[in-house]
């Protein structure tokens, strides 16, 4: 038992000092939803992150959807609808939450409370639960490299649907513009607030 905590203490310790010790990072993604009566999609794109808190979600897969975090506002842009959402980051309930952590402060002893892990050839499977009762998940599931890398991570929602990630080319530290962080509204496109106000640029 006190050499598996010692084991589990080591993946968590590699996995933070991995993804805390980085100001910027790029890699390529893939992204799945399934669930209940919901028809399985596979998008993919490149994802930039900056600490603090900045994140750029660039789909290739549907091409010009985006995702974007500058640090305060949360922004998702749909080219099929030319809408854009904007909501407060504090305040956003979104899946992509467990990659955010990565470019925070990492921490699974404030983040998680339970853990199950098992191998898997060469990688290691780390499911975690999150402490708070008010997460818009009831667990994240990583692969882990033996370098510490996360390969694929789920999250698992409360309506039992599953958003995978599948993550590769992971660059660390690469020269990143601030401005690849700064949302710039399509001309002729509409901007809806969560508060319900609306705008149109």
């Amino acid at each position: 038992m006190a050499e598996a905590q010692a084991d589990l203490g080591r993946l968590l310790r590699g996995i933070e000092n991995r993804y805390n010790s980085p100001r910027t990072m790029q890699m390529l993604f893939e992204q799945s939803l399934t669930g209940t009566g919901r028809i399985a999609r596979v998008e993919s794109g490149v994802l930039y992150l900056r600490k603090p808190g900045r994140m750029r979600w660039e789909y290739h897969s549907p091409e010009g959807k985006l995702f974007l975090s500058d640090g305060k506002n949360v922004y998702f842009y749909s080219p099929a609808t030319r809408r854009a959402e904007r909501s407060k980051l504090k305040q956003s309930d979104d899946m992509r939450a467990p990659i955010a952590f990565l470019m925070g402060k990492l921490d699974f002893q404030r983040d998680f409370r339970e853990y199950r892990t098992w191998p898997d050839g060469a990688d290691t499977h780390l499911v975690a639960t999150p402490r708070s009762d008010k997460a818009p998940y009831t667990s994240v599931e990583f692969v882990v490299q033996p370098s510490y890398q996360i390969s694929v991570l789920k999250v698992i929602g409360h309506d039992r649907s599953v958003m995978q990630f599948k993550l590769s080319h992971e660059l660390i530290n690469p020269p990143i513009e601030d401005k690849l962080f700064q949302f710039s509204l399509p001309a002729g496109a509409e901007m809806v607030d969560v508060n319900g106000q609306e705008g149109r640029q």
